[in-house]
């Protein structure tokens, strides 16, 4: 019974120990001290307990304003920002499937027949990989996403994700993050989608809509601009949000910053320059001013200059290669009011992004004399969305984007205009979770190619899954 007794004190006494110590001993690792720092902090103990429990509990303070995020699923960073042995050795690992049914009036011939838009097709010798909102006829998989993410240490975190798309693997993004640069300094180095725009950085499972918007896959291509380099944020020390953006490219993009290399010389007269990289600079800012718990806006703006870029055009007269500079530049505006309704009731995001786009290129080789003389192209691109919750769980959505309001050629000194290719699409979504989503997606096209203007529907049914670790996230 002795014994009984002593060894129910000893439990009594342990679980009489201030939480705050197991959690020290738990939680990030402490650095070695001396005896005499040791005996100084057990004997401050008390003290330190005294006077915390007396402290008056400060009130509570509004949420500052920062970035407006896109719903969607992301990585869930380490807890409190702290390293441990389990974000540091158990990656948080999270698979994302996107299945998909799609029908439209043209048996199937509807990606095709974008690609084909006037003045935006087949100028590129350029492996697309897997193609973000490609729309495949009848049932598909689309870009199965697995995603890898940890604190590395005290100084980065990791992230890595790969698409699987039934066909290939593809590394999407694959970066570093500096966690405690001094200054407001943030720098990301890797493969990862540039910060220009408000979705050029989303993953399809972030968007609002089935498939991409109209002026990002046809000005900046079918991922957006996604490239290995290298991306310095200053996060200004002001009440509202306020980041500015650098960015170094390698320089390896269809749209605005090609670079196919070397020519066969048994078909071509002439040579292609070889541009070591970077080759594409970009900056961007984005602003949110403070208006309260439940509206924000943020605006932006952006724009890049690739010092190389190529294209490959197929013609009567035989193959060009052509080569020059491109520049683009970029506003977005995106406004969400937060209602205090239950599971997005209410809610309501309205968002618009412009884009433009010049490449002045010139034919570098041929395959016969003569071909195609300077060539300055003029194109632009915009969108305009808004999504409503509904009822709980339910959203419906409108879009409308257009490429090509701008859309002109100057060559030889000889002006070529064509029309506008543009899109309608709504759609209802459905959340059960945050880990799910069913979304059914209608839409009418008109885009415009050298046969004519055509005109189709389209209709999709998308079911998205999510497993593995995740925050609280928003679909």
């Amino acid at each position: 019974m002795v014994v009984l007794r002593a060894f129910l004190a000893t439990l009594v006494a342990f679980a009489l120990v201030s939480p705050a110590g197991v959690v020290a001993a738990a939680g990030e690792e402490q650095p070695a001290g001396s005896s005499s720092d040791i005996e100084s902090e057990s004997g401050g103990q008390a003290e330190s307990d005294r006077e915390a429990a007396e402290a008056p509990v400060p009130a509570p303070r509004s949420a500052a304003a920062g970035p407006i995020t896109p719903a969607g699923l992301q990585p869930r960073p380490a807890p409190g920002g702290r390293v441990t042995s389990g974000t540091m050795f158990n990656p948080a690992i999270s698979v994302i499937l996107d299945s998909r049914f799609h029908r439209d009036s043209v048996h199937g011939e509807g990606a095709h027949i974008l690609h084909e838009a006037k003045g935006f097709h087949g100028h590129h010798d350029h492996d697309h990989g897997h193609g973000h909102g490609t729309m495949e006829p009848g049932f598909s998989l689309a870009g199965t996403e697995l995603v890898l993410s940890a604190s590395v240490d005290r100084y980065f975190d990791a992230l890595a994700t790969l698409v699987f798309d039934g066909h290939s693997v593809e590394v999407e993004e694959a970066y570093g993050l500096t966690r405690a640069l001094p200054a407001g300094l943030t720098l990301k180095f890797g493969k990862f989608f540039s910060g220009i725009g408000y979705i050029n950085s989303q993953h399809p499972h972030q968007w609002d809509f089935v498939d991409q918007a109209l002026p990002y896959r046809l000005i900046l291509g079918h991922h957006g601009l996604n490239d290995v380099g290298v991306q310095l944020t200053w996060l200004a020390p002001t009440r509202s949000y306020l980041l500015f953006g650098v960015e170094a490219f390698q320089g390896d993009n269809e749209a605005v910053s090609n670079s196919i290399g070397h020519v066969d010389h048994d078909l071509a007269l002439g040579d292609l320059e070889e541009k070591e990289g970077p080759r594409l600079a970009t900056a961007f800012f984005k602003f949110g001013p403070d208006l309260g718990a439940s509206h924000a806006v943020q605006f932006g703006g952006f724009g890049g200059r690739s010092s190389l870029h190529q294209e490959k055009h197929d013609h009567g007269h035989g193959r060009n290669y052509l080569e020059g500079t491109s520049t683009f530049w970029g506003v977005d505006l995106v406004y969400k009011y937060d209602d205090p309704r239950a599971w997005g009731h209410g809610d309501f995001t309205l968002q618009t992004e412009y884009l433009r786009r010049v490449k002045d290129i010139d034919v570098a080789a041929r395959e016969f004399p003569g071909g195609m003389p300077e060539t300055k192209w003029t194109q632009d691109g915009l969108y305009v969305q808004a999504v409503y919750g509904f009822a709980p769980r339910f959203t419906g959505g409108v879009r409308w984007d257009a490429a090509g309001l701008t859309n002109r050629r100057v060559r030889a000194g000889t002006l070529e205009e064509w029309g506008r290719s543009s899109r309608t699409a709504a759609n209802i979504t459905f959340n059960p979770t945050e880990f799910s989503r069913l979304r059914v997606q209608a839409g009418r096209s008109s885009i415009l190619t050298d046969h004519g203007r055509e005109k189709f529907n389209e209709f999709t049914v998308q079911m998205q899954l999510s497993l593995g670790v995740h925050g609280a996230h928003r679909f």
